[in-house]
């Protein structure tokens, strides 16, 4: 299940701990795995807890509490809208069901073409800006309006040799 490569990545990640705690690199190894699979599926948790002496369940945990990590397969361009309470009293759900008219997908389903998938995230820390939004958990996008996820959607779609549907 784990190349060589990666089983090196890992150690380079668990000796940054004290030789009892290789289980502090949990959230590096997943991150690795998901940089090389695109998700982490349960059989990559089932050998990233053998890896780090862990039970596979309490790795599902960590996997399971992050909307950083995928859990399948996602599209090019995933897509978290905030939608907690600040974000929502400054339109984040209005701002998500736009999404999902424009992609016409809905919220979790990723669009036929494999370019964008759409989440929502319980918080990104930055309600002063809502609403906001997390594209592939790197580029926070702030006050997203109507007409600015509409140019986002449209600048990524464009950017795309194969997209289909989405300007």
């Amino acid at each position: 299940m784990l190349s060589a490569s990666t089983q090196a990545r890992f150690a380079r990640e668990v000796a940054k701990y004290p030789a009892d705690q290789a289980q502090s690199a949990v959230m590096a190894c997943l991150s690795i795995v998901q940089q090389e699979q695109g998700h982490v599926s349960v059989a990559a948790e089932k050998a990233v807890a053998a890896y780090l002496g862990m039970t596979p369940i309490a790795v599902h945990e960590v996997t399971t509490f992050y909307n950083m990590y995928n859990q399948r397969a996602v599209g090019k361009f995933k897509l978290n809208v905030c939608t907690n309470l600040p974000c929502q009293l400054r339109d984040g759900h209005k701002a998500l069901h736009h999404l999902e008219q424009k992609l016409g997908i809905a919220m979790g389903e990723t669009t036929t073409d494999g370019l964008f998938t759409l989440q929502q995230s319980e918080c990104l820390g930055a309600c002063a800006d809502a609403p906001v939004m997390l594209v592939n958990d790197r580029h926070m996008c702030s006050f997203m309006s109507h007409a600015k996820l509409d140019q986002l959607i449209d600048g990524l779609a464009a950017a795309e040799p194969n997209a289909k549907g989405h300007a």
